[in-house]
């Protein structure tokens, strides 16, 4: 179909591609990009999502001679197959952004390589998660070092970046937040946001910075470690910690993403202040909740009434027996209310419904 439109579209400049199929994203194979009919000398501006990065680096082969726009969304960031040139110039290229919401390795082998090559990029966007095995934190200094020193004509940039260090057989000493903070200020970065783990858990730390005003939709990997902010674009947030989340920080979270629509909690921790969660905490937009890899505490954090207020849950997420716990076989009336919008429930495994579960879940 991509080369389709590309034979068909002699003087197309401007070409958003994405297929659909039953709500979900099919993105373009390999073969198709690669196929010598994949070429465009008119196209200036394309927005697309692909499944490898060796489809990125098709697309900036040269078959698309006067591309200056290039946005695109990458399934999966992993070392390349294929034997294709990642260092000759691209003069042309304008305004880059590369989105991927798994994580990568292949961050300096393969992205680093690839920004370099863009000497003329007047406005560079970045929604990266990496991964990095005996290493440090990416920040301000490296990526002025490793990126934006080959960007002279650089007039923005946006981004957000998750690190996640495995340190298991060397020691590197983390750097703080504060540290984290004035790399970026030494380098007089636009404000940036930033938190950090200063100390590994089971040989595992995250940082997670990120240029302000934030511009992204989804929030990825919010720690305890979170400093706060106000973040209206953001729609989706994903939690994750190996420390128990408490009350006060889903407070925070409710005032600081006060149009977030879905939420995921990973963290098998208990609470360890249950006694103080006195304040009832709203998510107003809040329409879908995922407590599958959540300790019990949470699935009660979020469905007691007394707790939290949940008026717009369409779709809930869940391990079964963490449902019956919490509702008491679907009799609680302290976590009917929060229930009874309910349109969906994804449970874990088969279940047969006991006789009151219809009727506790009206909308089913």
């Amino acid at each position: 179909m991509f080369e389709l439109i590309l034979s068909l579209g002699k003087c197309l400049v401007d070409l958003t591609f994405s297929e659909w199929f039953s709500g979900k994203s099919l993105h373009i194979s390999t073969l198709n990009i690669t196929s010598t009919g994949c070429v465009s000398s008119s196209l200036t501006k394309l927005k697309i999502e692909v499944n490898t990065f060796d489809d990125c680096l098709y697309l900036l082969d040269g078959r698309l001679q006067c591309l200056s726009t290039l946005i695109i969304k990458i399934f999966e960031i992993c070392y390349s197959l294929a034997n294709i040139d990642n260092k000759k110039t691209l003069p042309k290229l304008k305004c880059f952004s590369l989105t991927s919401e798994c994580y990568t390795q292949f961050y300096d082998d393969g992205i680093v390589l690839l920004l370099r090559r863009m000497l003329n990029l007047e406005k560079l966007t970045l929604f990266l998660l990496v991964s990095k095995i005996e290493s440090t934190y990416i920040d301000g200094i490296q990526l002025y070092d490793e990126i934006l020193i080959f960007m002279p004509r650089l007039n923005k940039l946006t981004f957000s970046i998750n690190t996640l260090v495995f340190n298991r057989y060397i020691t590197v000493d983390l750097p703080s937040n504060d540290d984290i903070q004035n790399s970026f200020i030494k380098r007089r970065y636009q404000p940036v946001g930033s938190y950090a783990d200063e100390k590994l858990t089971d040989y595992a730390g995250r940082c997670h910075v990120y240029s302000l005003p934030y511009e992204f939709d989804c929030f990825y990997h919010l720690t305890n470690c979170f400093q706060g902010g106000i973040f209206n674009k953001v729609r989706w947030l994903a939690m994750a910690d190996q420390h128990p989340f408490e009350h006060e920080l889903f407070k925070k979270i409710s005032h600081d993403f006060p149009f977030l629509q879905k939420l995921v909690v990973l963290n098998s921790k208990p609470q360890k202040n249950k006694q103080h969660a006195s304040t009832l905490i709203t998510f107003v937009h809040l329409v879908e909740l995922n407590l599958r890899l959540a300790h019990t505490n949470y699935v009660e954090q979020f469905l007691l009434e007394t707790k939290t207020c949940l008026p717009h849950l369409k779709n809930l997420v869940i391990e079964y027996e963490s449902l019956v716990m919490i509702t008491n076989n679907f009799t609680n009336d302290a976590t009917h209310r929060n229930c009874s919008q309910l349109r969906r429930i994804d449970i874990d495994k088969p279940f047969i419904c006991p006789e009151n579960f219809h009727s506790y879940f009206p909308l089913l």
